[in-house]
């Protein structure tokens, strides 16, 4: 929650004759223009020039090369000090975060654009006293449509046999052989949040057995088949014909798909991650995928990123690769300033905010 009462809330509003909220990531003029005009009490500091140029739509962190001069610099410290929200992290990272609470005795609440910005803000190191003062919140439950198409590109990829399309076009080589459908397989999801359900929803219109694993061990989900707790992974893994990862990283689920629990993957089966490198021990997978006990990989997620050069995932023909892109949209913006104008009315009316990370979790 936002930490203070309606009334608490009305005063500090009528004192301070607005709430202020500074835009501190790069974002559409259309669209800081949708936060100016989603209540009259706001008033939103929104200063491009301050913010690094884009290399694409929907990037958040912006041109690394950017700097401020000492003006500018001047003018965005003074922005970050008078502010009581922030859309976005400063620099998209811990580090700038971390510099810019140094900064903003006021602040209050920072909208996150990531789902995982919990790492970003365990990244920032910010102190206990810190982390009670302001509520940061994160942008999950956006990307759930983006992650599930990747999900079922890699499903159908490595299902239809594309690296062998692939390898017989370069050949001109014609051959018929039958080839696997998603129809009648079960599909496992561990972590079953939104990311889950938009997985499960399709997972449902190809005919699959949809099962999964999440903390609560229930779902009232009309698209799951068979729900258990986060301790019942052991038995479940066995029975999947494609397990999708759609976990954060905490001290809970790091390396969580270590060896044994590849171990416990039906042969041929194919494993997905959309959630967090960390969470998969990469040696044992690589050699389960190396041997041909695992049908095959698809990846957006590792455990090092960049994913290092010298990576044998590169060279393994039945892994696809993404960069931790299957997420962007050129809707993600849209669709993050839609949930802050909704977590702005929570605010404002002191009501629980949306995605407010767990302290204690960080997600």
């Amino acid at each position: 929650m936002s930490g203070r009462s309606n009334n608490d809330r009305s005063d500090l509003t009528a004192k301070a004759g607005g709430v202020i909220v500074a835009v501190v990531t790069p974002l559409e003029a259309e669209l800081a223009a949708v936060i100016r005009s989603a209540d009259p009490r706001l008033a939103v500091l929104y200063e491009p020039d301050l913010l690094p140029p884009t290399r694409f739509p929907g990037d958040h962190r912006g041109d690394a090369t950017f700097r401020r001069t000492d003006a500018q610099e001047d003018r965005w410290r003074a922005m970050l000090g008078s502010a009581e929200v922030f859309f976005g992290l400063p620099g998209d990272s811990g580090p700038g975060l971390a510099e810019a609470v140094r900064i903003a005795p006021r602040l209050r609440w920072v909208q996150g654009t990531a789902a995982g910005a919990g790492e970003q803000v365990r990244a920032a190191g910010l102190p206990a006293e810190e982390l009670d003062r302001i509520a940061v919140t994160t942008s999950s439950g956006i990307h759930g449509s983006q992650l599930a198409e990747f999900a079922f590109l890699g499903l159908l990829a490595l299902n239809k046999d594309l690296p062998r399309l692939i390898r017989d076009k370069a050949a001109r080589h014609w051959d018929h052989y039958p080839v696997r459908e998603l129809a009648g397989q079960t599909i496992l999801i561990v972590g079953f949040g939104s990311i889950g359900e938009e997985i499960a929803r399709r997972a449902k219109a190809f005919g699959m057995r949809v099962i999964g694993v999440n903390r609560s061990g229930a779902s009232d989900s009309p698209n799951v088949d068979k729900m258990q707790g986060i301790d019942s992974l052991s038995e479940m893994l066995p029975a999947a014909d494609a397990v999708v990862l759609a976990l954060p990283s905490t001290h809970e689920t790091r390396q969580m798909i270590d060896a044994e629990a590849i171990g416990l993957m039906r042969d041929g089966a194919i494993l997905v991650n959309v959630g967090r490198g960390a969470v998969v021990d990469e040696d044992a997978l690589v050699a389960a995928l190396e041997s041909g006990r695992l049908r095959g990989a698809a990846l957006d997620v590792f455990a090092t990123e960049p994913l290092p050069p010298d990576s044998p995932l590169w060279d393994l023909p039945n892994v696809l690769i993404s960069p931790h892109t299957a997420a962007l949209s050129i809707h993600e913006n849209a669709r993050i300033v839609e949930l802050f104008c909704e977590n702005l009315r929570r605010y404002l009316a002191g009501e629980e905010l949306i995605n407010r990370i767990d302290p204690r979790l960080m997600y």
